[in-house]
């Protein structure tokens, strides 16, 4: 029998059906930020308590709450940790074929000037790292390899939390906003170009930001022209790359054409002296090796291979051809949830089925165009198949808690959305009025800090953020991009990335030091996003796309 969606439940109070069913979301903060739980236990409580919430609260169905729940875990696993599978699967095999070595001397080998090699290292590679894979690898990577530069690991670990902000919200290739796009039925397109209308004006600042964290204003302004050329690079490219070709590459296009025009700047201009650590001063500088043209270009391979495929596969045309032409997708009406649910008002307008549809898009998928990619770099890099097949099962083991955790938190969102949740909370959050433009990207950053992840923050908040701006006559596009942006700069601060970022730099037992490092400026970037949201709501609200402007764009 059909079920209706009750936004009011308790007693026709939607303020007290609110508080009942936000019990999930406190205890997911209580978990990790008091009880310091692990994420995918947290994840997993989390979710079973919210079952027990909607049915309760709701009288949903337990056939419903099970099968929703259901749906948005495989979810989980399909498209998104595919997509975080096979681009981890990538980076570990140029791990293990030794060309990760080489990559991370061509990069230490363009400057001795530690300022220089924090822009280098902790933006422009963490940035290709984070868009490549992403879920703590960037600041695992970056980190060690500062440490290994000379720099202080607490140091070292803090700038690269803090550099690990402005490409987050299209990380393992585009994961956030693939999921933002899925929950909201928007589609990532849109929601790409509207992030990449927010968050250039952030990527301008960071490195100048990271400088003077580090040397002090003074010392910033010795090397101000290559903050300049490695921040406007940067942003430019994010912003053409998330406007015209998607969510997939803004990361992997950016923070390459920032790297490569930080270098080509640097064969030109030098800084007039070469800034050291107080504790380095003195000390002679380790030679580091040298590779010919060749062996770097064979060792940045795999991602220029990965850029070309994810390219192809982002382009409408080529879905088009494999969806529509040849239709290798498989579509099924999701058991026990398709068609059972409706929507109602203030909603919309009169109760509305509320549909479930699976999709598996094996050949169309992101994650498929990246293990394709991984494939051909098999051969080039010269892997045997033995090791590449081994290389993919420890990456599995590998990312076995993540990907539990990403499927728990999807389960939750798409309970959520169907038993009305999301809903409920969004029209809560709508009796704020003008003030939710300010709230809204506060919502991301609790997010990430809750799960480690904009890829869970959109799925957590993603919904709610799109009812409550169409609640209150806002473009929702503008609400769920602010969700994304305001979640990244909620990453350095997350207990999942520090616990990764100490476990990388030696530092485990001094989590509290780099919390301390790097709340403050967690918050002080959080004040940014909120102005460049309210303006784009209030003042410029024309930067904002709207839905039916990126259809057309794609059409």
């Amino acid at each position: 029998m059909p079920w209706t969606q009750d936004y009011a439940a308790l007693g026709g109070s939607l303020g007290l059906t609110a508080l009942a069913v936000s019990i999930p979301i406190v205890f997911l903060f209580w978990a990790l930020a008091v009880k310091g739980m692990k994420g995918y236990v947290a994840g997993l409580i989390t979710l079973a308590i919210s079952i027990v919430d909607v049915i309760l609260v709701y009288k949903m169905p337990v056939t419903l709450a099970l099968s929703a729940t259901a749906y948005g875990m495989l979810y989980g696993l399909w498209p998104i940790a595919w997509i975080v599978i096979t681009a981890v699967y990538l980076y570990n095999l140029t791990v293990v074929s030794g060309q990760f070595d080489i990559i991370k001397s061509s990069i230490a080998s363009i400057s001795d000037d530690r300022r220089l090699q924090a822009l280098i290292v902790a933006f422009c590679f963490g940035a290709f790292l984070e868009g490549a894979a992403g879920f703590g690898a960037p600041v695992a990577i970056t980190g060690a390899l500062l440490i290994g530069l000379g720099f202080d690991p607490i140091k070292a670990a803090g700038l690269c939390l803090i550099a690990n902000t402005a490409p987050v919200a299209f990380g393992a290739i585009g994961a956030p906003i693939i999921t933002a796009g899925a929950v909201t039925g928007m589609g990532d397109f849109v929601i790409s170009q509207a992030v990449g209308r927010q968050l250039p004006f952030l990527s301008v600042i960071i490195p100048l930001y990271l400088v003077v964290l580090m040397a002090g204003w003074k010392s910033a302004k010795e090397v101000m022209p290559a903050i300049l050329v490695t921040g406007f690079s940067f942003a430019v490219a994010q912003w053409w790359s998330a406007n015209y070709l998607g969510a997939y590459l803004p990361d992997i296009i950016s923070s390459l054409f920032s790297l490569v025009c930080t270098t080509v700047f640097l064969k030109f201009w030098k800084p007039k002296t070469i800034w050291r650590f107080p504790h380095e001063r003195g000390t002679k500088e380790p030679e580091v090796k040298k590779y010919t043209g060749g062996q770097i270009a064979k060792a940045w391979s795999p991602f220029v291979i990965l850029t070309v495929m994810v390219t192809i596969w982002g382009t409408p045309s080529f879905k088009t051809f494999i969806l529509d032409k040849l239709h290798l997708v498989l579509k099924f009406s999701w058991p026990g949830l398709d068609g059972m649910i409706y929507k109602a008002a203030p909603i919309v307008a009169k109760p509305a089925v509320y549909e479930a549809i699976f999709k598996w898009d094996f050949l169309s998928a992101g994650g498929t165009a990246i293990l394709i990619a991984a494939i051909i770099s098999t051969f080039i890099l010269g892997i045997k198949p033995s090791t590449a097949v081994k290389v993919f099962g420890d990456t599995l083991k590998q990312l076995m808690y993540p990907v539990i955790n990403i499927s728990a938190v999807l389960g939750f969102a798409y309970l959520a959305n169907y038993s009305g949740l999301s809903y409920t909370l969004g029209l809560f959050f709508a009796s704020t009025g003008a003030f939710f433009p300010v709230l809204s990207p506060v919502l991301g950053w609790l997010g990430v800090f809750l799960t480690g992840s904009d890829t869970s923050a959109n799925a957590l908040f993603g919904k709610l953020q799109q009812v409550t701006a169409e609640q209150l006559g806002m473009n929702p596009v503008l609400t769920v991009a602010a969700n994304s942006s305001g979640g990244v700069v909620g990453k350095m601060i997350s207990p999942q990335s520090i616990a990764v970022a100490a476990a990388a730099t030696t530092l485990v037992g001094r989590e509290s030091e780099l919390f301390k490092f790097t709340v403050k400026h967690s918050l002080a970037m959080l004040a940014a996003v909120i102005v460049i949201i309210c303006l784009q709501a209030y003042v410029v609200p024309g930067m904002i796309p709207v839905i039916a402007d990126a259809a057309a764009f794609l059409h």
